[in-house]
C-alpha cells in the first residue's frame, strides 16, 4: 500500500472516531441537561407543596365561623368518630341535620384539638363532659384555632336521649344559648335528659361504648364536679 493511500485511511478512521466521541457527547450532555430539568421540575414540586402545607390556617371568630363551616361541611363530609379513653372507646354517629356542628367537630378533630383533652365535668347518672383541659396545649391550640361560638341549631327534633352527644353554651352571659364550640357532653341519664331539649344541639349519637360512657360516669368527683382523677381522651375519625 502506497503512503498516500496509508495516510489517507489514517484521516479517514480519525474522521470516523471524533465524530462518534461527538456523537457520544452529545448524548451524554442531553441525557444530563434531561435529569436536569427532571431535578428542577421535582423541586419546583417539592416547593409548592412546601408553600401549601406551611400557608396559614384561618383564625376564626365570631364573624367569619359561619361561612368558614358552611363551605367546610361540604367537602368534608365524615361523620362517624372515636373517642379513646383508659376505659375504653366511644363511637360516635353525627347528625347530618345539624351540618355547622358536625363540621365544627370534624373540624377541631382533624386539627387534633381533642387529643390530651379531658372530661373535666362529670354529672353521676346525668352526663360526662369534655373538650376542656387545664393544659398549656390546650389554652395554645384554641388560640390558634380563634374565639368563636356557634348558634344553637334545636329545630331539627334531635332528642335528648341517653347517649346523645350535644354542645353546652358558653360559660359567658349567653342568653341565647350560643354553643362553645370547643367542649361537648354524653348524656349517660336514662332513658334521657329531654329537659335540655330546645336549649342545647344534640349532633350525634353513641353507637358503641355506652359502658365506656357508664364507667366515666361512676368515677369521684370533687364538689365542682371535675373527676379526681384526670379522664384524658384522644379523638379520632373512623369515616
Amino acid at each position: 500500500m502506497s503512503t498516500t493511500k496509508l495516510v489517507i485511511l489514517t484521516l479517514g478512521l480519525l474522521i470516523v472516531f471524533n465524530q462518534c466521541t461527538d456523537s457520544k457527547k452529545r448524548t451524554s450532555k442531553t441525557e444530563v441537561n434531561t435529569k436536569q430539568v427532571e431535578i428542577k421540575k421535582a423541586s419546583s414540586k417539592k416547593e409548592d407543596t412546601e408553600v401549601k402545607e406551611e400557608k396559614p390556617s384561618i383564625v376564626l371568630n365570631d364573624q367569619n365561623a359561619i361561612p368558614f363551616f358552611f363551605e367546610y361541611q361540604k367537602e368534608n363530609s365524615e361523620d362517624k368518630v372515636r373517642i379513646s379513653t383508659r376505659f375504653g372507646d366511644i363511637d360516635i354517629q353525627l347528625y347530618q341535620n345539624t351540618p355547622y356542628h358536625r363540621a365544627n367537630f370534624i373540624y377541631l378533630i382533624k386539627k387534633e384539638y381533642f387529643n390530651g383533652s379531658t372530661f373535666h365535668r362529670v354529672v353521676p347518672g346525668f352526663i360526662i363532659q369534655g373538650g376542656n383541659s387545664d393544659r398549656k396545649e390546650t389554652a395554645k391550640k384554641r388560640r390558634k384555632i380563634g374565639k368563636y361560638l356557634l348558634p344553637p341549631d334545636t329545630r331539627k327534633g334531635n332528642k335528648h336521649h341517653r347517649g346523645v352527644i350535644s354542645m353546652p353554651s358558653s360559660e359567658i352571659e349567653n342568653p341565647h344559648k350560643l354553643a362553645s364550640p370547643y367542649e361537648f357532653f354524653i348524656v349517660q341519664q336514662s332513658p334521657g335528659a329531654y329537659h335540655l331539649d330546645g336549649s342545647y344541639t344534640a349532633f350525634g349519637k353513641v353507637i358503641k361504648g355506652m359502658d365506656v360512657v357508664d364507667k366515666i360516669n361512676q368515677q369521684k368527683v370533687d364538689n365542682r364536679e371535675a373527676p379526681l382523677t384526670n379522664i384524658h381522651m384522644d379523638v379520632t375519625i373512623i369515616e
